[in-house]
Formats: C-alpha cells, sequence, structure tokens
C-alpha cells in the first residue's frame, strides 16, 4: 500500500474515527484504524464492538491495499504535522511496520494483521429513511441531556427512537429519560419510517453521532435492522448496535391532570435559576419555587452558603403553589426551550411538572418533583 494525502482533509477523519476508540484495550486490535487504499481514496474504519465509524477521504493511491495501525498515536503524529503538508502512508509487502512520513519527517508504526480487524458493519438493513442532518440534530439535542447514566438500568442508557402518534399526525420521536426527569421530541414522520420498530440508541452513539453531525449538513440515510441501526451521510457510515431491552411506557410518566398552567419568560426564569441555585446545597441542588398570583419566588439555602431568593413575574390565575425542584435538571430542561415564553404544568408540589415551549407543543419535558 503506498498513498499521498493532504495532511488537513486526513487529521479531520483521523479525529472522528479515533474518539470511538477506547484508550484502553484488552483487545490489542481494538486499539487500531483499519486503513484501505483503494482507487483514489482512502477509507479509514474504528471499532470498538459496539460502534463501527468508516470514513473515506480522498488521496493520490499508487498502490492499492489495506493496513492496521495505532488509533491515537497516528492521530498525534498527523495533527502535529505542519498544516497544509501533504503526507506519505506505505506499507510494503509483508511488512510489519507502517511508514508515515512528511517533509523532513518520518514515522514508523507497528501493525497489527489485517484479518484481526473486526467488522460490525453490514447491509442487511431492512427498513431504511431519510431525513435532513438539521431534523436529525435537533432530534438528539432536544432529548440526550435527559439519558440516564446508571448502568443497572441499562436500557436507559440511550435515546429510544421510533414511530409515533401526537393526536392524528404520524410522528418520529425521540426520548430519553433517567428516571428523575424525561424529554420526548417529535417531528414529521419521514418518509419510509412508519415501519422501523422502537430502538434504544446507545449514549456513546448518540454523543458520537451528534458530534459528526457538526461538520456535515449532508441529508442523512437512516438504516435500521432488529440489533443495529446505521447513519449514512457525506463520506461517513456510522453503525452501532442496539441496545438489546424493552424501554419502559414512557407516556405513563407524563402526567394527564397537570391542570395550573404558568408562563414565564425563559430567559428570565433560566437565568433566575442559575442565580439562587448558586447557594443551593451541592448535595441536593434544591431549588424552591413559591407561585402566588402573577409572582414566582425562587429560594434556596445551604448550611455552607447561606440563602437566596428572586422575584420573576409569571402569567398565572390558579391557586397558590409550591414545588421543589434540582436545580441544575430544571436548568437543563430550560435550556432546551427556544421560544420567548415557556410554559409550567403543575398538579400539586408531590407531582411531576410538565416544561413545554408555549409557542411549541413538539417537545415535552417532565420534572419529578424534590421536598424543598
Amino acid at each position: 500500500m503506498k498513498l499521498v494525502i493532504d495532511r488537513n482533509a486526513l487529521v479531520k477523519t483521523l479525529a472522528h474515527t479515533q474518539s470511538v476508540v477506547e484508550r484502553r484495550n484488552t483487545i490489542p486490535i481494538l486499539s487500531n484504524l483499519l486503513l484501505q487504499a483503494d482507487g483514489q481514496s482512502l477509507s479509514i474504519s474504528a471499532t470498538d464492538m459496539d460502534i463501527q465509524i468508516i470514513e473515506t477521504v480522498p488521496a493520490t493511491v499508487s498502490k492499492g491495499g489495506s493496513a492496521t495501525a495505532p488509533a491515537h498515536t497516528l492521530y498525534d503524529i498527523v495533527r502535529k504535522l505542519a498544516d497544509g503538508s501533504q503526507v506519505e502512508i506505505a506499507l510494503a509487502a509483508n511488512s510489519p511496520v507502517l511508514t508515515v512520513s512528511s517533509g523532513r519527517s518520518n514515522f514508523k508504526l507497528g501493525c497489527l494483521p489485517v484479518s484481526d480487524f473486526p467488522q460490525i458493519a453490514s447491509n442487511d438493513f431492512p427498513r431504511k429513511f431519510t431525513l435532513a442532518a438539521s431534523e436529525l440534530r435537533d432530534l438528539i439535542d432536544r432529548a440526550r441531556f435527559a439519558m440516564s447514566m446508571e448502568e443497572t438500568r441499562y436500557y436507559l442508557n440511550g435515546m429510544y427512537l421510533h414511530a409515533a402518534r401526537s393526536g392524528n399526525v404520524a410522528v418520529l420521536r425521540s426520548v430519553a429519560t433517567d428516571g428523575h426527569r424525561l424529554a420526548r421530541v417529535d417531528m414529521p414522520l419521514p418518509e419510509g419510517a412508519a415501519e422501523i420498530p422502537g430502538v434504544i440508541i446507545p449514549r456513546k452513539t448518540v454523543t458520537e453521532l451528534r458530534r459528526l453531525l457538526d461538520e456535515d449538513n449532508s441529508p442523512v440515510e437512516v438504516s435500521v435492522s432488529d440489533t443495529k441501526i446505521q447513519f449514512k451521510f457525506g463520506d461517513t457510515r456510522l453503525t452501532s448496535k442496539l441496545i438489546d431491552g424493552k424501554y419502559p411506557d414512557y407516556e405513563k410518566a407524563i402526567p394527564q391532570s397537570n391542570d395550573n398552567i404558568l408562563e414565564i419568560n425563559t430567559r428570565a426564569f433560566l437565568t433566575a435559576v442559575d442565580r439562587v441555585s448558586t447557594v443551593a446545597s451541592d448535595k441536593t441542588r434544591i431549588i424552591k419555587c413559591v407561585v402566588d398570583g402573577q409572582t414566582m419566588v425562587l429560594s434556596a439555602s445551604s448550611a455552607e452558603s447561606g440563602s437566596a431568593v428572586e422575584e420573576i413575574e409569571v402569567r398565572y390565575d390558579g391557586p397558590p403553589i409550591e414545588i421543589g425542584f434540582n436545580a441544575r435538571y430544571l436548568q437543563d430542561i430550560t435550556g432546551q426551550i427556544d421560544g420567548e415564553a415557556c410554559q409550567l404544568r403543575i398538579s400539586d408540589g408531590s407531582q411531576p411538572a410538565i416544561v413545554q415551549d408555549a409557542g411549541d407543543a413538539s417537545g415535552i419535558y417532565v420534572l419529578m418533583p424534590m421536598r424543598a
């Protein structure tokens, strides 16, 4: 194998692929990237056995072939080469050493056998649909903060994606919950997505996918099987195993009788919560909200830091309500509201609250109360 490639293009692709590779691996080949040169391109693959990223980048290939190379070392080398330089990558026949050179710099890296590199990607995906990158970013961004970090309930360690109905409208829905808060986000159902099964996309996959979407606005082809999901866009293909588990009936967690509705300026609410939470206990982060008439009083206190109180105006004509929330969770949810006003639907101080954008019903957020 022998090729020449632009350093800037190569470092971008390596940044995408090497991030999947864990720093510590008990299986040596999983610390490596697979390089495959063919025609006028170089394909780079990385996997941790659950996710695989394959990205193709243009190159001048004088001799096709394949090799493996230590992922983080190769990335660090290329990252430190001169901006705009040309990089030559070569592997002699039957040699265990990959040569990387640019200008006066020359590196030799040990290779592992290409045959050892595992493949999880396949073409066996019976259900496919396409959506805009901006739509997929929105589904991820507005829900992912609520994914669980607890390994005991593994089926919550990801984002639930499925076809659903909102009233009489067919939608593609993302859901995430950690038991303390829940996010449910809808978008119009893309053509071909009606028959997809409900799938749980692992948290790491969601994170890697979202990072890749930052740099590519190409339409995203989503392919789903019973055990895997694949995203193809631009020169990138990301394939992931799905979480094998049953997602809970999240609809039961969304209150149906929260009849006390108040509206509040989103920015004013978010900044007030941020200020008052400065003195909240580090352990519980509780902030108390007392609503009476057109005023909400936010307060927090701790033995270590003292206390804080702030008043903000609301639109409300219901009975007085006192309810406590985890300040960080409240900030996470309110931060998803793009509109000028957000809406809080509350039953009483002991029941979950619903938070929505007052002008956009596509996102519903549920937050469990805390005893203040």
